[in-house]
């Protein structure tokens, strides 16, 4: 399929502010080099599927030097490119071909922690106690009469102790694994190295960046470090619990000030590169991280993590318009990502249901039916797709990608599976790579096996499988997509107040509609023109877990 050359001539500082952005997990997008393991070159190659589906903007996970304590969170060298995945020209490359498609291109920035085996951290654990080199991390003495016992009770997200101790008695701290100390952002030198990351990246065609954790960078290390006590580990819990900016280490008022800093960076470019926090707090402080001086989005977990209940997202919606207009961003909505079970295995488990609980049980306690659940995701994708602001998709939901709950132990790579003690097992059933063909040893992926195993039924999820297929969830996307740039003007919509009970219903600013039955029952549809529907609709009916879009 031959695409136009975009005029890259715009200058559109906003067009982040309505765009459809695309996450591509490289290592499991696509492997162009048949060693099991997604790759630059791969994503090249696939990149006229994106432009095809029509999103804006694609946003790749981290692509950097890694071992893969953490899926490459833990990142060894901050400018550069894993040679597992290819080289700087294969990255340079895969830009080219997407400003050539037409799509922008995000890419994540880790600033909170490297790898063990960065260089400073090296340098720090031969330097010794008391040094410069160990400055750029948190460093600290134990507790207890030899020093035996770590710091503080803070906990690691993904178990255990945040502390590590070292051969030479010190303890640093890790907020997530031990291979990912965490950086001190008091030190001068931590703030310029990422300012030369923000340019490094910028000057090579980078429309924006994903910013991991960004809650998390400042912490609170004045002597002696205070304790959580019965604070909850999980960081949106353990917020509601404290005093705005006041927890130890999570959402501290005076991580804005290097948001700020990196806006100057940002905007000195043309057009400027657009930024997106990843911050779980509460919705009156994530509009803090939109602000326009500072990164100009952030997520919106709260939709993510609301029921499927037509009230508590009719709630949900309202208060994140408002939550970003108060600070003239714009919302973002998200259904899916690297860390969370796919939706269209999470909106049919029974609410309660702990998710940790169903992964180990291998998807059967409770079992979910998967065309069920799918119905119920193209319903939730359709809704999502219809909401003024930026929509997240995350690589399959285009092909309506159930989890792959059934993972036997000896193939997971998560570090939450181990770092737990075999308790949490982990987020690798969201990141089993794509299908792309009904055959072949990895369904299209590459040449021979996947670095995760991919179960048969994914055969009929793949884009081959899908692509003009009258019906399918990929033509669902691309009807919507295309429509969605025609349609959506405007950040705002208006509730239809006389809804039916478990209906959601609102219109746009241009008049049309969208509808979404999330009773039990069928309803009538109410008046208008069908443009786009998620599932038949027939004789004025608007069935249970169905979107309808209305002229």
């Amino acid at each position: 399929m031959n695409h136009p050359a975009p005029d890259l001539s715009s200058r559109d500082p906003d067009w982040w502010r309505q765009a459809v952005v695309y996450q591509v997990y490289p290592r499991s997008f696509a492997d162009a080099d048949g060693d099991g393991l997604g790759d630059l070159g791969g994503i090249t190659q696939r990149l006229a599927h994106l432009a095809a589906l029509g999103v804006d903007a694609l946003w790749l996970s981290p692509f950097y030097p890694s071992e893969l304590a953490d899926g490459g969170y833990d990142v060894v060298d901050h400018r550069d490119v894993d040679p597992r995945l290819g080289t700087l020209d294969d990255f340079g490359a895969m830009v080219a071909e997407a400003h050539r498609l037409g799509l922008k291109v995000l890419v994540d920035l880790v600033p909170n922690h490297t790898s063990h085996r960065h260089r400073w951290f090296r340098e720090a654990l031969a330097a010794g106690p008391g040094s410069p080199a160990r400055d750029r991390y948190v460093f600290r003495d134990g507790r207890g009469a030899h020093g035996e016992l770590p710091p503080s009770d803070w906990q690691s997200v993904f178990g255990g102790s945040a502390w590590q101790r070292v051969p030479d008695g010190q303890w640093y701290l890790h907020l997530f694994a031990p291979e990912q100390p965490d950086l001190n952002w008091s030190h001068e030198e931590v703030r310029e190295d990422f300012r030369t990351t923000l340019r490094f990246w910028s000057d090579r065609g980078v429309d924006g960046f994903r910013v991991d954790v960004a809650h998390a960078l400042v912490k609170d290390l004045s002597e002696p470090l205070r304790d959580l006590g019965d604070l909850p580990r999980v960081a949106e819990e353990a917020l509601l619990l404290t005093a705005p900016g006041s927890h130890p280490y999570w959402d501290r008022d005076e991580v804005h000030e290097i948001y700020r800093d990196w806006r100057t960076v940002l905007d000195a470019y043309r057009p400027p590169r657009a930024a997106v926090a990843e911050a779980w707090v509460p919705d009156a402080r994530r509009a803090l991280y939109a602000r326009p001086d500072e990164l100009g989005q952030a997520f919106n977990f709260e939709y993510l993590q609301a029921r499927w209940d037509a009230e508590e997202l009719r709630r949900v919606i309202t208060s994140s318009l408002r939550t970003a207009g108060t600070v003239g961003a714009s919302a973002t909505w998200v259904l899916s990502n690297h860390d969370v079970v796919r939706h269209a295995s999470r909106l049919m488990l029974p609410p309660g249901t702990d998710e940790n609980a169903w992964l180990l049980s291998g998807g059967h306690a409770p079992a979910v039916d998967q065309a069920a659940g799918l119905r119920r995701a193209r319903a939730a994708s359709l809704l999502m797709l219809a909401l003024p602001g930026s929509a997240y998709l995350y690589q399959g939901e285009e092909l309506g990608l159930p989890e792959v709950s059934d993972l036997p132990a000896e193939v997971l790579q998560d570090p939450i599976w181990e770092q737990t003690g075999h308790v949490r097992k982990g987020r690798d059933g969201c990141r089993v790579p794509l299908p792309w063909t009904t055959t072949g040893p990895s369904y299209g992926f590459g040449a021979g096996r996947a670095w995760l195993p991919q179960p048969p039924g994914f055969a009929a999820y793949s884009v081959e499988a899908q692509d003009g297929a009258e019906g399918s969830t990929l033509e669902l996307y691309r009807r919507a997509l295309r429509l969605r740039r025609k349609l959506l003007e405007g950040e705002s919509l208006t509730w239809v107040q006389d809804a039916p009970d478990g209906v959601l219903h609102f219109t746009r600013c241009d008049g049309w509609r969208c509808v979404t039955n999330l009773s039990a029952n069928a309803v009538r549809l109410p008046p208008g023109e069908v443009l786009l529907s998620s599932a038949p609709v027939e004789d004025g009916r608007l069935d249970p877990d169905t979107t309808v879009w209305l002229a």
